[in-house]
Formats: structure tokens, sequence, C-alpha cells
């Protein structure tokens, strides 16, 4: 593979959310996980996870969720061996902390995410706090993201936060599930703006529902999820697509 990371192989995932399932859904889901990150590896490519890895993330200072160690390790190994890994903050896994630069040599954004390869101008958010009819939602994101709300949770004993972190991650989602905010719309009309502004690829998570559209002369494409879907896209040679996982195999998204 060529060494100019302008062209290397791009592989973009969202919403993979573990943790939030049945133990045997989980192990199956943490295991394709993994086999995904191998052929990155094999094929010298780059990830970019575009928020809610997990359905529930937070860290202390010397306390991070138990239960991934093989996912943390095959995220270190990746970045070893030559993998830029980039993650982008979601709304269920916001308050990265030092653990995935430091210690896994990931790149950790907190917002939004513009670059170019491949000769495409790519723009990169996870979705969150672009309903139309959500201003309870953005209120609350700037409380929870804002220092002093982290400083205070870290006063907490890792069992009792990471205790009720969860219970209000299935709580929001039982509250959202089935209600329409207006965040399909409010999305692909970002994605319109961006475009507008110059991007030719604009990725985004948070719907869980797989889209591929092209708007005006660029390209917008929502991961989907790995709840119902296994979705995620793939850029090789300035061809970017969306693809699934299928009795272990890699194989392109058709909706």
């Amino acid at each position: 593979m060529p060494d100019d990371r302008s062209i290397r192989p791009l592989y973009f995932v969202s919403d993979v959310h573990l943790g939030v399932g049945a133990p045997e859904e989980e192990t199956r889901k943490l295991g394709l996980l993994i086999a995904l990150l191998r052929d990155i590896a094999a094929e010298q490519a780059d990830l970019y996870i575009v928020g809610d890895l997990f359905d529930f993330w937070y860290e202390y200072r010397s306390v991070v969720p138990r239960g991934y160690h093989r996912l943390y390790a095959a995220l270190e190994g990746l970045v070893r061996d030559g993998s830029a890994v980039t993650y982008l903050a979601g709304n269920h896994d916001f308050a990265i902390g030092e653990f995935f630069s430091s210690d896994l040599g990931v790149r950790v954004v907190e917002h939004d995410l513009a670059f170019t390869a491949h000769g495409l101008n790519f723009y990169l958010f996870h979705g969150d706090g672009l309903a139309l009819r959500d201003d309870g939602y953005r209120r609350l994101k700037r409380v929870l993201r804002s220092p002093l709300s982290q400083r205070l949770y870290r006063m907490l004993h890792p069992d009792l936060g990471f205790g009720l972190a969860r219970r209000f991650s299935h709580g929001s989602r039982d509250y959202t599930s089935g209600r329409n905010f207006g965040e399909n719309d409010g999305m692909r009309i970002e994605a319109e703006r961006r475009i507008a502004a110059g991007a030719d690829i604009v990725i985004m998570g948070h719907r869980h529902l797989p889209r591929c559209e092209a708007i005006g002369g660029g390209l917008y494409l929502n991961l989907g999820d790995w709840i119902r879907h296994y979705t995620y896209a793939v850029c090789r040679d300035g061809d970017v697509a969306l693809h699934t996982i299928r009795n272990g195999h890699q194989e392109t998204f058709h909706a």
C-alpha cells in the first residue's frame, strides 16, 4: 500500500453502542468489531469512529469501564501497526479523557472534523443536537459537557458514577424511541449546508438508519448502527460506499 495518507483506504463506523445488549449479543458484536479492526490493519487503512462506540463511556483518572480489554488491545495494535485512528465524541461517549490518546495512541476529537483525502473534502460529525425540535437536548448537552459538570461527576465513586450513567443512558433511549424530534430533517439540512460550503462527503451517525444520498454536488452518508444493521462506510480510491458484515464477511450495503 502507498505511504501517502491522503490516499490510504478510510473506514468510518459509529453507533456500535457496546454494552447495550444482552451478554451473548455483546460478545458477538465485539467479536465482529475486532475482526473488522484486523481487516483494517491488513489493508493498512485508517479508521474514524464517529461517536457512540460505547453505549456509555466515562473515565476517571485511573479507572475506565471494564470488559473491553480485547478492544483496547486491538485499537492499540492498529495504531502500532501504522493506522491512524480518530475518535469523535458522540452523545453517549462524550466524556472521553486521556485514556484513548495517552494509552492507545488514538486521536480524540470533541466535536466535528473536516479534512481532505483522496482529493475529497470530508466533514464528520456525530449528529446529536441537530434535531429541529429538541431544544431541551441542546441545553442539556451544554450542561453535561461543561468542565464543571465533569469535575463534579468525577467526585462520585466509579461504581456509583457508572451505575447512574448506565441508567440515564437506557432511560434516555426509552424516552426518545418512537418520538420524532426532526433529527432526520435537521441532519439532512446540516449536510446540505456543509456541502454548499464546500464539503464533498458529509458523514454522520446518531440516527441509527443507514443512508446514502446525493445532495447537490456532494454525498451525505449516515453510518447506521451496530445494533440492527452492522453498517459502516469505506473510502477506497476516492469511492465512498456503505458496507455491512454478513456471515463474517464485508459486503456492500443495499438499503
